[in-house]
């Protein structure tokens, strides 16, 4: 290949270094069938008839232009204004990669840098990053935080069982091998002060989510206290969308916030890419993964912007490197800074409480159903529970089929204690007229799947 550059002495040369004789050699741990197997590809086709193959493939998938949805579980669709797009397809940022050199990079600089003060002012405390794939790497990489924080001397991590799944699990793979006391969600039914007795001198951070899995809305009012009495970190999941009308964790006592950005310029995508909210106390930046953009000023005393911090093993010595998550989540940042600008703190608010009622306009619907309960205590944002008369699945499968209505998440394949019921989310997109198709469809699907 002529844009390869070695030369054949340059090749016999490495192979000598390496030990063997020949390329091949390399390749010896797969077994010889499966070095070159035959493929088996259909005839070629012209680019006009492989067009229409993709398109009719593309008709297979389920799109929310044509099917009213109302699953969430951690993944949301809300509405995007047009300007998001507009801004984030400019070249200069889609086609931007790690700012390295601030001479050449201080439009994407500053565009982190005024994301970062966004979620700063969201959250409620002082420093934010942009470098996380999305909540649930976000939550795992606060749960080693807390551990570098500890320097290594706690092991204890105490988990809520609010904490979405999805997000436990990737926290149990972030830490396999480090001999931890992972705590709190073998018990699926504690509740907040079954937690704060876990607390210890080994522990060195409580996980929390508010809004919770379910939706519900936690009052952690006096639980940092309780946290930094045991001299551990409090890890707060929340949905930023929420925050347009919640007090931020930051003001009661969150030393770690960390979250999924989808919700926010960000489209569903077929789950990804998305983007890892993460922001945390100052005094513990200096543990904080990821990147960090700080403004300065030139020789000249003009205003810009640099990486202040970045704590990846590339860039430090190693063993000072708190994580080697440094992925360039920029663009998918930018669209949620832009989001977050158009609507503003107002527009924030609106939103927020354009979830919040539509969701409970829902479930007054719901509970009025003959069969179907709406279960739990606490104040609920935008999903609520739902107690079904026949197993989820068939009732989703009729609404589908039937109504081309996406039911809610089968809560049962991740609490067994909540088999047959379904968390149902209600976003701002949802309209009066969907809601009540959901209630006739729901009364309508129980009396077909129970015949």
């Amino acid at each position: 290949m002529s844009y390869v550059p070695h030369t054949d002495a340059d090749r016999a040369e490495m192979l000598a270094a390496i030990g063997v004789e020949a390329v091949e050699d390399l390749f010896h741990d797969v077994p010889a069938a499966q070095r070159f197997p035959d493929l088996d590809l259909p005839d070629p086709l012209s680019e006009m008839e492989i067009m229409a193959e993709l398109q009719a493939i593309s008709e297979e998938n389920l799109d929310l232009g044509h099917f009213t949805s109302f699953l969430g579980a951690g993944a949301y669709q809300h509405y995007v204004p047009r300007i998001v797009d507009h801004v984030i397809s400019r070249s200069e940022f889609y086609t931007a990669y790690t700012p390295y050199q601030p001479e050449i990079s201080q439009g994407t600089l500053q565009s982190i840098f005024e994301y970062q003060s966004m979620i700063c002012a969201l959250t409620g405390v002082e420093v934010a990053n942009a470098s996380h794939y999305d909540g649930a790497t976000s939550t795992a990489e606060a749960v080693v935080m807390a551990l570098n924080v500890a320097r290594g001397k706690r092991k204890r991590v105490i988990l809520s069982p609010g904490v979405h799944p999805e997000y436990r699990a990737v926290i149990r793979t972030y830490v396999q091998g480090m001999d931890l006391d992972i705590v709190g969600d073998d018990d699926l039914t504690a509740d907040l002060n079954d937690l704060a007795a876990l607390l210890d001198k080994d522990t060195a951070c409580l996980v929390v989510q508010s809004p919770n899995f379910f939706g519900e809305i936690e009052d952690l009012a006096g639980l940092a206290e309780k946290v930094q009495a045991a001299r551990a970190l409090l890890i707060v999941v929340t949905d930023p969308i929420s925050l347009g009308m919640l007090k931020p964790p930051g003001e009661y006592g969150a030393d770690i916030v960390v979250g999924e950005g989808q919700a926010l310029g960000n489209g569903l995508n077929y789950g990804g890419p998305y983007l890892g909210l993460f922001a945390c106390r100052e005094k513990h930046v200096r543990k904080m993964a990821g990147r960090l953009v700080g403004e300065t000023v030139d020789t000249e005393g003009r205003r810009g912007f640099v990486l202040t911090l970045s704590t990846r093993e590339q860039h430090i010595r190693r063993e000072r490197a708190t994580s080697n998550i440094c992925t360039n989540q920029a663009l998918c940042a930018l669209a949620t800074s832009v989001h977050l600008a158009a609507l503003g703190p107002a527009g924030m608010r609106k939103l927020a409480e354009l979830c919040y009622h539509k969701a409970h306009y829902a479930a007054s619907r719901i509970a009025a159903l003959d069969r179907f309960q709406v279960v739990g205590q606490k104040p609920f944002f935008k999903e609520f529970v739902v107690r079904c008369p026949a197993p989820v699945k068939a009732i989703n499968d009729y609404l589908l089929a039937e109504w081309g209505i996406i039911g809610g998440y089968d809560l049962g394949k991740d609490y067994p204690h909540l088999e047959d019921h379904m968390l149902i989310c209600v976003t701002e997109v949802i309209s009066k007229e969907e809601i009540e198709a959901l209630a006739d469809a729901l009364s309508e699907a129980v009396e077909e799947v129970a015949s």
